[in-house]
């Protein structure tokens, strides 16, 4: 007799190069990919923490991290032959496409939770028909339903039911079919903003925001495949970015320019041919910066200027009359500019999920389209 034996779960404890690594992937974000300002923050933890020991150094964990392929070795030509010998000292270390796919990951789960890959990767809608997802129901069938759509003991019962007193006999109207949501493909615009207030008085807000945008991109590739995702960012102007270059995101001497970032969005968005679209923004919230018409940019820090705002709101209009929902990340508490998405989101209908730099799991999610508002 075989029997079962239930003991409290420990979960594995991880070897001393998983446990680096994790500290790794969290440093190399707040550098911006630097691996050499990484490194040296992560020495000066293990002289305070004493993370490792005279069994596994820094120095193995460099030399793991390059044999398992997370860093390489790069050539500098401007330190190359320095040493007088012609050999020089000129490699320099850089993190790789294995690394900055982990970065993503881990964004993806400390933010989102751990998700299961979905390999069809399309959202559900409230629409019944031919599908992938199956509801639980049955519905007659009806002409143009796939053949292994058909439920045959479902069919084969009502045969029964319906033809009691003759020959075996199917008929189309016995055939039932399984129903299924219909799921649609989804093309999203994910705008981050990088100007100069993500690090003003003291505050670190892009590296909360490079964290939701990877985590983010990560989940729509890894979730929803068939979807297609366009990454832009915006100071002065706004310009298209590779998803590969959100680790390295700094922020720059800029205004923002929520607008000229909204344009280039919905110009995106209307070359794509799927008809569900959507823009996702990453913010701190008040815009301070317009392109004019003959090219000059007018600027104004102080306050909410009403001419930028009011252009805000006419491009969420737009977006709204276009059917494409913006939904805004805030990376602030500030109850100011929370005042700014709050009226921009109302007025194009969307959505807003409010954080502090502390709470990147913890949101105040606001949906205007149904008047909803909870913590998550």
């Amino acid at each position: 007799m075989q029997s079962t034996r239930y003991k409290k779960y420990e979960p594995k404890e991880k070897s001393p190069f998983e446990r680096l690594l994790d500290i790794f992937r969290e440093l190399i974000t707040y550098t911006s990919g630097d691996v050499d300002v990484a490194l040296d923050w992560l020495r000066e933890l293990d002289a305070e923490y004493q993370l490792t020991d005279e069994n596994y150094t820094i120095d193995d964990f460099i030399e793991d991290l390059k044999a398992k392929g997370f860093l390489r070795e790069e050539i500098d030509p401007d330190a190359y032959g320095n040493d007088g010998d012609g050999q020089g000292n000129g490699g320099r270390l850089s993190i790789t496409a294995k690394t900055e796919q982990l970065i993503r990951k881990g964004a993806l789960d400390q933010i989102f939770g751990k998700l299961k890959k979905s390999g069809e990767g399309n959202h559900k809608t409230p629409f019944s028909g031919r599908g992938d997802e199956k509801t639980g129901d049955y519905r007659p069938y009806q002409f143009g339903d796939a053949l292994d759509s058909i439920s045959m003991t479902e069919s084969l019962r009502n045969s029964q039911i319906n033809h009691p007193h003759s020959d075996f006999g199917l008929t189309e109207d016995d055939l039932v079919v399984e129903d299924t949501h219909y799921r649609a493909q989804m093309s999203t615009v994910l705008m981050i903003d990088i100007s100069h207030s993500m690090i003003l008085y003291g505050e670190d807000r892009i590296t909360p925001a490079k964290k939701v945008a990877m985590a983010l991109s990560e989940l729509i590739k890894t979730r929803y495949p068939k979807d297609t995702l366009d990454v832009i960012v915006f100071g002065n102007d706004a310009w298209p970015i590779d998803i590969a270059e959100l680790p390295y995101l700094k922020v720059g001497p800029y205004h923002t320019n929520t607008v000229a970032g909204l344009e280039l969005a919905l110009d995106i968005l209307r070359r794509k041919r799927n008809a569900n679209k959507q823009i996702f923004m990453i913010t701190d919230g008040k815009p301070s910066c317009l392109k004019e018409r003959d090219g000059t940019y007018y600027k104004n820090s102080m306050g909410l200027d009403d001419y930028i705002f009011g252009k805000c709101l006419n491009m969420a209009a737009q977006a709204r009359s276009l059917k494409i929902p913006i939904t805004t990340f805030m990376i602030a508490q500030d109850p100011f500019l929370q005042q700014f998405v709050k009226r921009f989101t109302e007025a194009n209908n969307g959505k807003a999920f409010y954080t502090g730099l502390d709470g990147l799991g913890s949101f105040i999610f606001e949906d205007y389209e149904k008047n909803r508002r909870k913590n998550i």
